[in-house]
């Protein structure tokens, strides 16, 4: 995505990269459309084809080589788009963000193995994009490796499919230089807390202004069937033939420790929850963390049955809800607080009733804990889904755009070169001259 030269038609055509395409010319419709109507495609040209949309500008900030400063720090920008520029496989006809799901799916096979979860979430993310309100070039999608990881394939905006482990670092750049965009990042258990764990919690530490979907199905799944950092103890894979050893990541742990300010988990399963988690996530300023429990129906079948099913789901789950007690079992028990440890109490006997039960708070950071341990319980309690905590806490990415206006407003813009040859400098000179 690079800036758009009102005076590029005045200079030479530079070569293109072997294998690209011819970039669009100006006023023509973007791969996939004619006439505003949307006809097979061919893969997308190079980035230097795509519109650059500029956010509004500020008034009283300085300016910059480039032009005057942009970006109120950290915002996301819904809006409107300038007038010309046309969306990722828009017509341009229309400034509103697309309002229909279809709008937000590109014309992509969708290439997960059927019956996989994906499928779901995909559906899910993409029902939910018209709600809020953002348009499709403000918007990327950035994944790393993984079945997950085909994500941006499928999303008809923006989107990076990086390298393993690394999409939150992809996603911290984006975000720092481009705080209008609407940026999610795709990631899976492996792709996070294996090879990206380091990447991962600098990510939640720092609060970059992003919403991450974690795939968490318990296995490697593209390289068919090894044991990932969420894999259970014993687990009998290709690269465990005799039981897994590793005691495995609780993401969300994880997550809280790395002091994350939006800590959430949903299910496949159950795309309503999920859609009212996703938006939860979405509005939340800061990092936000969304683990999904998805089914590999190929390598890890029936690892989320217990709560994902109709017959046992109401035996096996709680859905917190702030200001609300911790009721399961359609309503015959709850969980009190007992000293530190919450158990399980019945409320059909009548012995206890839900005044009894603990009244959760997501902004209780302790009893987010509480919670997120009921991961290692035992059978006898629920595994909880929903919203575990929720902070606000300045983002990343708004203190540093500010720290930027406001040092630029108190020593100028600043000149790289001057600063290389700044300071004690030495001149390398060929010995030959000295003779």
């Amino acid at each position: 995505m690079t800036d758009h030269d009102p005076n590029a038609s005045d200079r030479p055509a530079p070569l293109l990269p072997p294998g690209a395409t011819e970039p669009r010319r100006a006023g023509s419709l973007p791969p996939g459309f004619a006439s505003g109507t949307r006809t097979p495609a061919p893969m997308p040209g190079p980035a230097a084809a795509r519109p650059h949309v500029r956010p509004a500008k500020l008034a009283g900030l300085p300016e910059g080589p480039s032009g005057p400063a942009t970006l109120p720090p950290g915002a996301k920008v819904p809006g409107a788009m300038p007038p010309g520029a046309m969306p990722p496989g828009g017509d341009g006809g229309g400034a509103a963000p697309a309002s229909d799901r279809k709008a937000w799916a590109t014309d992509q096979d969708v290439r997960w193995c059927p019956g996989c979860g994906d499928y779901a979430i995909l559906s899910a993310v993409q029902k939910l994009m018209p709600e809020l309100g953002m348009a499709r070039e403000n918007t990327v999608f950035v994944s790393g490796i993984g079945c997950s990881s085909r994500f941006p394939y499928y999303m008809n905006t923006y989107g990076f499919h990086s390298i393993h482990g690394r999409a939150p670092t992809v996603a911290t750049g984006l975000k720092t230089m481009r705080p209008e965009l609407d940026v999610w990042v795709i990631t899976g258990d492996g792709d996070a807390l294996s090879i990206g764990g380091n990447h991962f919690i600098h990510l939640l530490r720092r609060n970059v202004d992003v919403q991450v979907i974690l795939f968490n199905n318990q296995i490697y799944g593209l390289t068919k069937g090894q044991y990932s950092p969420t894999s259970e103890p014993g687990k009998v894979t290709k690269s465990t033939p005799y039981g897994s050893l590793d005691h495995p990541f609780n993401p969300l742990a994880v997550a809280l420790g790395a002091d994350g300010t939006f800590v959430a988990r949903g299910m496949d399963r159950d795309p309503k929850h999920l859609a009212y988690v996703l938006r939860r996530a979405h509005a939340h300023r800061g990092t936000s963390l969304v683990e999904v429990y998805q089914n590999c129906n190929i390598f890890n079948d029936h690892a989320f049955e217990a709560f994902t099913e109709k017959a046992t789901k109401p035996f096996t789950t709680v859905f917190l809800e702030h200001g609300k007690p911790l009721v399961f079992e359609n309503g015959r028990k709850g969980l009190r607080l007992d000293g530190l440890r919450l158990n399980v109490v019945d409320l059909a006997t009548g012995d206890a009733s839900a005044d009894d039960c603990l009244v959760y708070d997501e902004t209780d950071r302790e009893m987010a804990h509480l919670a997120i341990r009921l991961f290692d319980a035992p059978d006898h309690l629920p595994r909880p889904f929903g919203i575990f905590y929720a902070e606000e806490r300045p983002a990343y990415d708004a203190l540093l755009n500010e720290q930027r206006v406001d040092v630029t407003a108190r020593r100028g813009v600043g000149d790289l070169r001057a600063l290389l040859h700044a300071g004690e400098t030495w001149t390398i000179e060929d010995a030959s001259d000295e003779a």
